[in-house]
């Protein structure tokens, strides 16, 4: 990115009321067959233009083509059934039913591939498109196959890097692996999430992130970060060994979050999207809010390096709140860029 602060979204954007029930995650598809591939396609004409309306400098498809982050992903996966279900607790936070894993998975054909090449043919504008990461896949399943999370891992850190391949082929500028398991299990990641990691993005030349939140707005979420206590140190036990990968980018969760601000000096050099905008909030910050947010992160981060981005998806928020959050990013983003260039 040429532009000074560039901004941008971490994940997802609220779909259209046509298309899926608003505010809501796992929210079932309104349309099929053919009316749910024009509908979803609809879809992403619409975030691209509410993304460019509010000024936001690198696009994405605002996940409107999925229902989750991670399990639209697995779903076209071979060796996972989706009918055989086991409970298990979801980064140590709350419990939920899962597919197992019965068999060597493996991915029998692209799976976000064809939307990507639709919003590549919308825009000019660089395009982030988020895929799952390992760890974070692996803990949304139940292994009854390989009995190894690091096993299992590394399949799915190479069926990702076949994925994001294809993206970069279509014209996919900067490739992001949500990661928000690295908030938890620090010995894996330390052991063998980031090596995943670095599996998943081999022999990329688009740019590559890894997004590290503290969940969506919703309840399991903010009733876990009441636990965490008034400092969230969680980052640190990681940015040591992120800041030596091979990851170029860092997304993380900034305002309103308790995190230490100086805890990004652990990853000084590397470039950062700083979460500027709360997703666990209905109240849209002022441009002001944005840009206190962004001159702390200066300290510590290098003004051409730094990404001013949301905390994490949008999707549970309504359409105009996430609209109004949009447009204070641009616009507190616009206010520290002038003060920067002055």
């Amino acid at each position: 990115m040429k532009r000074l602060l560039p901004t941008s979204t971490a994940g997802s954007l609220p779909k259209p009321s046509w298309l899926a029930e608003s505010e809501q995650l796992w929210s079932p598809w309104k349309l099929q067959d053919d009316q749910l591939i024009e509908g979803k396609q609809d879809a992403l004409r619409v975030s691209l233009q509410e993304q460019q309306q509010a000024g936001i400098d690198i696009v994405s498809d605002g996940e409107q083509t999925r229902q989750h982050f991670v399990t639209t992903f697995i779903e076209h996966l071979s060796g996972v059934d989706f009918e055989k279900r086991e409970t298990v607790r979801i980064r140590d936070r709350y419990e939920a039913s899962v597919p197992t894993v019965t068999g060597p998975v493996s991915r029998p054909t692209s799976v976000f591939v064809e939307d990507a090449k639709f919003l590549r043919s919308q825009t000019d504008q660089p395009i982030k498109w988020a895929l799952p990461g390992p760890m974070t896949m692996v803990d949304t399943l139940y292994d009854d196959h390989y009995k190894s999370r690091k096993e299992l891992a590394w399949e799915f850190a190479k069926i990702l890097n076949q994925e994001a391949k294809e993206l970069e082929a279509v014209g996919i500028d900067i490739i992001q692996f949500d990661e928000p398991a690295f908030n938890v299990f620090f010995d894996e990641v330390n052991e063998w999430g980031i090596s995943c990691l670095e599996k998943a993005i081999e022999g990329l030349n688009c740019e590559t992130v890894v997004h590290i939140c503290y969940g969506y707005g919703i309840k399991a979420n903010t009733d876990w970060k009441k636990s965490l206590g008034s400092e969230w140190r969680q980052y640190e036990e990681v940015f040591p060994k992120l800041q030596k990968s091979n990851i170029e980018i860092i997304s993380l969760e900034c305002h309103n979050s308790r995190v230490p601000i100086e805890l990004l000096e652990l990853i000084r050099g590397k470039k950062v999207m700083v979460g500027a905008i709360d997703v666990a909030s209905n109240t849209v910050e002022t441009p002001e809010e944005v840009a206190a947010t962004l001159r702390e992160a200066l300290q510590y981060v290098d003004a051409d390096r730094l990404y001013p981005c949301t905390n994490c998806g949008m999707a549970p928020l309504s359409r105009e709140v996430a609209q109004g959050k949009l447009n204070a990013l641009r616009a507190g983003a616009q206010i520290v860029r002038r003060e920067l260039l002055a």
